[in-house]
């Protein structure tokens, strides 16, 4: 299959199109710039220039391909919302030039959009948060909006993805510790992040691409929940900083746009999902990435 891409250059798109390479697939990336056009016929990809903002460009990349992988958003969070209605605005596109050909669109969420109940696991059947209360649900309300115009769409929820280098939102907590001089949580630190590592994340994609189920939703999570004390624990002596607690009347305070998740209970499982892709990963967990990660490398942005 010739699969196009969207984020293909990214952490995880990177790893994606290595995969679909490795699998016999042709993978057509979205780059934006001549560096990501070169790192793309590097790994043996072909290129379509193009971004996000180009819906036109998008919509005709996705009509000469067999499928499309999206991965591609804007980590602005400054600018957040936005950037979750333009998200919507991609998948839509997308979706446009799929429909009605059963060719497969995979889009990408996240396990923390889940509403689940209070100490239970999120689980593939739980509903996601309305974007009004969690805009990064505009990418689900738009594959649910896509799948009626008759297009193949299923949905990945991603945890904290993570390797030495790059472990999701814990990213920037990491920042923010070093930029604090503290490395916190708050209250008893008992709040679950899920976690999965980048090498098992990767082939799901395309699994799930090659599953073509409609309106299927995925968890890629390995570890169902990782304490937020635990992971405070192994940030602090890695930047050399205090571990501290701090109460949930100062989280916003502290954690900036990262209160609206550090503050969450957002344990996910991922049972139907193996049982479904036959999917089993196996790669390290969070904190074992976390404990090997070079700090001093760490930076502000």
């Amino acid at each position: 299959m010739r699969i196009l891409v969207t984020g293909s250059t990214g952490f995880i798109g990177s790893a994606v199109v290595r995969d679909l390479l490795g699998a016999g697939h042709q993978v057509l990336g979205l780059a934006r710039s001549e560096q990501g056009a070169r790192a793309l016929t590097a790994l043996g990809a072909g290129v379509l220039r193009g971004s996000l903002e180009d819906l036109a460009g998008l919509r005709a990349g996705a009509a000469q391909a067999d499928g499309v992988i999206h991965l591609a958003f804007n980590h602005d969070f400054s600018r957040f919302a936005a950037h979750c209605e333009a998200d919507r605005a991609v998948i839509t596109a997308l979706g446009e030039a799929l429909a009605g050909s059963g060719r497969p669109l995979v889009v990408t969420s996240g396990t923390a959009l889940a509403q689940a109940v209070p100490g239970q696991p999120a689980t593939e059947a739980t509903p996601a948060l309305p974007s009004a209360q969690m805009p990064r649900a505009a990418s689900e309300e738009a594959a649910h909006a896509a799948a009626a115009r008759g297009v193949s769409v299923s949905i990945v929820r991603l945890p904290q993805v993570h390797d030495e280098t790059k472990q999701g939102l814990v990213t920037y907590v990491t920042r923010l510790a070093k930029q604090k001089g503290v490395s916190a949580y708050i209250g008893d630190g008992a709040q679950r992040w899920a976690a999965a590592h980048l090498s098992d994340v990767a082939p799901l994609y395309r699994l799930a691409l090659e599953k073509r189920a409609a309106l299927a939703i995925y968890h890629a999570v390995d570890e169902e929940g990782v304490a937020m004390r635990a992971i405070a624990e192994v940030l602090g002596p890695g930047l050399n900083v205090p571990v501290r607690s701090i109460p949930a009347a100062e989280a916003a305070a502290h954690f900036g746009w990262l209160a609206m998740f550090a503050s969450r209970d957002m344990p996910a499982s991922s049972v139907r999902t193996r049982q479904l892709l036959n999917w089993h990963p196996q790669g390290p967990g969070l904190i074992s990435d976390l404990q090997r990660m070079d700090y001093s490398k760490v930076t502000l942005d």
